[in-house]
């Protein structure tokens, strides 16, 4: 008897993101599936798949960013049924792919009595049956760790530095908003074009949520152009504040990038208010319409993740596809 193989990719997506979804989709050449959620009066939620996923390599992808009034945990939620589904359906292998990774900013202790996040949520997804998580520029690199398993870990800094290369006049300096984001700053001011760097110094506030102020910078910015860059605008706080003190540093512009465009209020309004004169993005976060404002502009992410999916799916080497890069 002689057994013929069905090895097949099967792509499926939550509720956070089909945008996103189908423009992987496009890439690879093929359709999103077909999975049914729906919610029950009592706020649970089931996910039902309307074809077989038995022995199949299933990529659930789900974004977990508020949208359409669900909030990350709902989303979180939503897309660990999604997997157990498919476990219980008989899928061959299960790829958890998370654009951004919700809870990866809480990924150590800062205080005493405090939880790290990042790891639970990591065992949240082994234990629903996911083998692998496939994500974007997470927060700290640490975070690959909390899984027992393979993490894919992307960056999008090529996307954004390939734009900046694209849109940017003459001579600037790549800034990092905080000490903890210098390697970032770094890898893009190679990509850039081995542009020089410089580095703000902030002090955040332990007792508000939210709350920064930009100290000192580190590196000269008088005269010059310059450009920020972050994992994510939420609040926008830290990049505004970064913003203000390079202004009184001398710089002449300033631009904002981030990978991830949560732009959690009262973000918009800073953006609007203050003088960042532009801010990239990528679509890793949908942008609702009452938040796009003339001065953001989105970069998309998809092809990234169709070539990283395609190499898991052929067993291929992702870390190739960027060159080593993508490691942190």
């Amino acid at each position: 008897m002689e057994l013929l193989s069905r090895h097949r990719l099967q792509l499926y997506t939550g509720r956070s993101h089909p945008d996103l979804a189908a423009k992987i989709a496009a890439h690879l050449g093929v359709a999103v599936g077909n999975c049914e959620i729906v919610d029950f009066p009592n706020g649970e939620v089931r996910a039902r798949y309307g074809e077989s996923v038995r022995g199949a390599d299933v990529f659930i992808l789900q974004t977990h960013s508020p949208a359409d009034g669900r909030s990350v945990n709902d989303l979180l939620m939503e897309q660990w049924v999604m997997i157990d589904a498919a476990k219980r359906g008989s899928a061959k292998r299960i790829t958890a792919v998370c654009p951004r990774y919700g809870y990866g900013r809480q990924d150590r202790k800062s205080r005493s009595r405090e939880p790290i996040t990042a790891r639970m949520v990591a065992d949240f997804f082994h234990a629903a049956g996911a083998e692998r998580i496939m994500s974007v520029d997470l927060h700290s690199g640490q975070v690959q760790g909390f899984f027992d398993g393979p993490v894919d870990h992307l960056t999008a800094v090529n996307l954004l530095t390939d734009y900046l290369r694209r849109n940017v006049k003459g001579d600037f300096v790549m800034v990092s908003p905080d000490t903890g984001r210098t390697k970032v700053a770094e890898k893009a001011a190679r990509n850039a074009g081995d542009v020089d760097m410089a580095s703000v110094y902030k002090r955040r506030s332990t007792d508000l949520v939210g709350h920064v102020e930009a100290l000192d910078v580190m590196g000269d910015v008088r005269g010059r152009m310059c450009v920020l860059i972050d994992d994510e605008i939420d609040t926008a706080g830290t990049l505004c504040e970064a913003a203000r003190i390079l202004y009184q540093k001398g710089a002449t512009d300033v631009w904002a990038t981030a990978t991830h465009g949560v732009f959690s209020d009262p973000a918009i309004d800073r953006l609007k208010n203050s003088n960042i004169s532009r801010v990239i993005v990528t679509d890793t976060v949908p942008l609702p319409p009452e938040r796009q404002i003339p001065k953001i502009e989105s970069v998309s992410v998809a092809d990234t993740f169709a070539e990283a999916i395609r190499a898991v799916f052929e067993e291929g080497s992702v870390s190739e596809l960027f060159g080593g890069e993508n490691q942190s």
